[in-house]
């Protein structure tokens, strides 16, 4: 792998899991030091992360990790209405088509089944313990996985993979949210059993309820409070 892509992935793992926080100096120096490589992979990245919405030009320090406002979270949750209703529409056609022709090639409706069950039993285990399962977020990818191929559009999945990145550090706030992270699985789950239905309006109607919920909860993180106070205070300084 080259140096770029180790220098890209791990400022990106860093940025979407708050280990580096908004406004945080992105500075060739320091990074190509605590990354071990040059500063041309470095700076490679930096301008990925860039056109990934997560870096942001800071004046004259060069580039610094991207703020997130509340109209910035609107304005992405207004498209991924959008875009993963048509995905879950999508893909529950084709897992009709699938069961109706009675097949199993390509399209399968026990890959949601098994995802419905498998966020059933995860919401009962964050019921128990009441703090984020390691295992949540890695099944939230599967069911995107699964519905990016059940969906069977390229380019519908390639402006999905877009917005989810620039989300991903939204998506994180609710770790601090136990009873927020137990909505979600039961979502998520009804999600996955609308799909594997093989009901488009009814793998809609779930999906849009989950993301209305997100919204809310993002809204309401203290979080994103003090990123866009902080973010006002740095205008006025300014």
């Amino acid at each position: 792998m080259r140096a770029s892509e180790r220098a890209y992935r791990k400022l990106r793992a860093d940025i979407t899991q708050w280990r580096l926080r908004p406004g945080a100096v992105l500075g060739e120096v320091d990074l190509s030091e605590r990354l071990g490589i040059s500063r041309t992979p470095v700076r490679e990245a930096i301008s990925r992360l860039v056109a990934d919405g997560l870096a942001e030009p800071a004046g004259g320090r060069g580039f610094a990790v991207s703020h997130i406002s509340e109209d910035d979270v609107r304005k992405l949750y207004d498209l991924r209405d959008v875009l993963d209703t048509r995905a879950a529409a999508l893909a529950a056609e084709h897992v009709n088509a699938a069961q109706r022709a009675n097949t199993a090639a390509g399209v399968s409706a026990a890959t949601f089944t098994e995802l419905a069950q498998s966020f059933a039993d995860t919401a009962q285990k964050l019921s128990a313990e009441h703090t984020a399962h390691p295992g949540y977020y890695e099944l939230i990818d599967q069911l995107d996985a699964a519905i990016d191929h059940a969906a069977d559009n390229p380019y519908l999945t390639q402006a999905q993979a877009s917005v989810r990145l620039r989300l991903a550090r939204v998506r994180r706030l609710s770790t601090s949210n136990p009873d927020r992270l137990i909505a979600a699985a039961n979502e998520h789950r009804a999600i996955s059993e609308a799909i594997a239905s093989g009901s488009p309006q009814l793998a809609i109607a779930t999906t849009r309820v989950h993301l209305s919920n997100a919204l809310k909860n993002a809204l309401a993180s203290k979080e994103l409070t003090h990123q866009a106070e902080e973010k006002r205070h740095l205008s006025a300084a300014s």
